[in-house]
């Protein structure tokens, strides 16, 4: 058998609280990495799955540390180098692939100056040469113009097109081991299926081996020879892609798929006239950024969008990267101001600026933005940040408010002593779970949810889900839902509202999607979900009609 690239043996990773009480939050882990093998680090949230993946670059992030055990990388033992000596194997023998290549760019910085600054730092090859090779990276990326995308700037090219860069800068220097952290959890599905198709491209045309850190485990099954699987620190169970999703033999396996597909929701409708009333009406509206000249701005993102929905009801958005579904909701809300059409709630009509609107306009319509960690005041207890609209919408005094904000935490399933934690204390299901508390704080009767589970696990986004649906029995909500995963929409929305370019191409409802899509977009989005079949994306590959409307769309 050939020598493994990667061990791990009996890893042991501390950490200190915020007691000053040291624990272990990796215990006793082995594994080995064969030379071009991609193995898969699967788990939710506070597994260990990036920990550990951090870790075989030689890093801990801050407060953690290697307590015992030993990883070897090639004929190095990682565990015994100076920081010195790790740092010189970054970029080189082992590199990263993060999560968000947005964060991975300075965004004042041409896209080469960065990609190709691995190979300056370690006097690697020579400029010209650099330059030269980060161009036949991009082709085998299957960038857009790879002899000139180097020269723009982040912000001139898209998501998709931004992970695959930050893959190239990776690869750049000729790692033996790549290390994926969740890099397509933020995007769509037809862009997901465009850098899986490229990653595995390059992948199974090097000796590079991988890990793929992930929740999603459908992904995971597109790219992965071998799945390990954590919870809590340890491994529970560890096979080849196959025998993982096809026989889990560990009780949590078996739980991680079943949350996988979640259980279709039906919503609680209203049944009386009255309150069938149509919660929110949407006509000709047309929105976009920009300086505005003659009533219009300069980027148009929305064009003549129509749509209504009843009060009780669940409504899906659903769409690529740029299709304009979160700017749908931002212009619902009044955050960004629409140049045309009108926007009602229950007949009332809702001004186009939220600063236009009355406390009670603003209140009944709520949004829960997708990232916990740019929502949340990061130097306010949680008991602040639910305190403030408590007493802005409904003037409660001090104890009255201490006694909702219990309230509130209860209702997300939270305990109390969770309000004088701050943010960063939290895990990332938590922080979502009063993201949403703050919206409900105003006693809303819409909540626009905009890509709120698309970066927790599998496991905890299920609950999250399971959470919506018991609050809306009880409090009688509404929601429009904006995401990616088509899975999620299915489960919690009545309709569904497909976006292409800024248009409303289809409404289908959720229960049929897949039957009842007759738009070529429509059509193309759904089947573009990955599967939990290995095999899925091969099949894709060889399927003409297929690959034609992804180039073509």
């Amino acid at each position: 058998m050939t020598h493994p690239l990667v061990s791990v043996r009996d890893l042991v990773i501390g950490a200190v609280t915020d007691s000053g009480r040291e624990v272990e939050i990796i215990r006793s882990v082995s594994f080995d990495i064969q030379p071009g093998e991609i193995v898969a680090l699967i788990g939710e949230s506070g597994s260990g799955k990036t920990t550990i993946a951090l870790s075989l670059m030689g890093h801990c992030r801050p407060g953690c540390s290697i307590g015992s055990g030993s990883i070897s990388l090639g004929d190095k033992t990682v565990t015994d180098l100076s920081e010195p000596q790790r740092a010189a194997l970054r970029g080189t023998e082992v590199s990263y692939v993060p999560q968000s290549a947005a964060a991975a760019f300075n965004p004042s910085q041409r896209i080469m100056d960065q990609v190709i600054e691995v190979t300056d730092i370690h006097n690697l090859m020579p400029r010209k040469e650099a330059e030269e090779k980060a161009v036949e990276l991009f082709r085998a990326l299957a960038l857009p113009d790879p002899d000139s995308i180097g020269q723009r700037y982040p912000h001139q090219v898209s998501g998709g097109q931004l992970q695959r860069l930050s893959a190239a800068m990776a690869l750049i220097g000729d790692p033996s081991l790549v290390i994926f952290d969740e890099p397509t959890t933020a995007l769509d599905v037809t862009t997901q299926i465009e850098v899986l198709r490229a990653f595995r491209s390059v992948m199974d045309h090097s000796s590079m081996a991988g890990v793929y850190v992930s929740h999603d485990l459908a992904v995971v099954a597109q790219i992965a020879d071998r799945i390990i699987v954590l919870k809590g620190g340890e491994i529970q169970e560890v096979g080849s892609t196959r025998d993982i999703l096809e026989n889990p033999q560990h009780p949590y396996t078996k739980e991680l798929l079943a949350a996988f597909d979640p259980v279709p929701f039906v919503s609680a409708r209203a049944q009386d006239v009255e309150r069938r009333k149509p919660i929110l009406e949407v006509k000709n509206l047309s929105a976009g950024y920009g300086a505005v000249v003659k009533g219009v701005p300069n980027f148009k993102v929305l064009d003549n969008i129509n749509f209504r929905m009843e009060r009780g009801t669940n409504l899906g958005v659903i769409g690529e990267s740029g299709s304009g579904k979160s700017t749908l909701a931002r212009a619902v809300a009044g955050i960004l101001p629409r140049y045309q059409g009108d926007v009602l709630s229950d007949g009332e009509e809702l001004r186009a600026d939220l600063k236009d609107r009355t406390k009670d306009q603003l209140r009944r319509i709520q949004i829960v933005f997708q990232l916990a960690d740019t929502a949340l005041n990061p130097s306010q207890s949680v008991g602040s940040i639910l305190a403030r609209p408590l007493h802005f919408y409904h003037g409660l005094d001090r104890k009255a408010r201490e006694r909702r904000v219990i309230e509130l935490l209860d209702m997300v399933q939270l305990p109390s002593n969770m309000r004088h934690r701050l943010p960063g204390e939290l895990s990332g299901g938590q922080k979502q779970r009063v993201n949403f508390a703050r919206a409900l704080a105003a006693e809303p009767e819409l909540i626009l949810c905009d890509e709120i589970t698309s970066a927790l696990d599998t496991v905890v986004a299920a609950a999250m889900l399971d959470l919506l649906k018991e609050l809306q029995r009880d409090l009688g909500l509404s929601y429009i839902f904006i995401s990616h995963d088509l899975s999620t929409v299915e489960a919690i929305c009545d309709e569904v509202l497909v976006m292409y370019k800024g248009k409303l191409v289809e409404a289908l409802p959720a229960a049929s999607m897949s039957q009842d899509a007759a738009h070529p977009y429509s059509r193309l989005l759904i089947s573009s979900v990955p599967q939990l079949d290995p095999d899925w994306l091969v099949n894709l590959e060889h399927d003409p009609e297929m690959i034609r409307a992804m180039d073509g769309r």
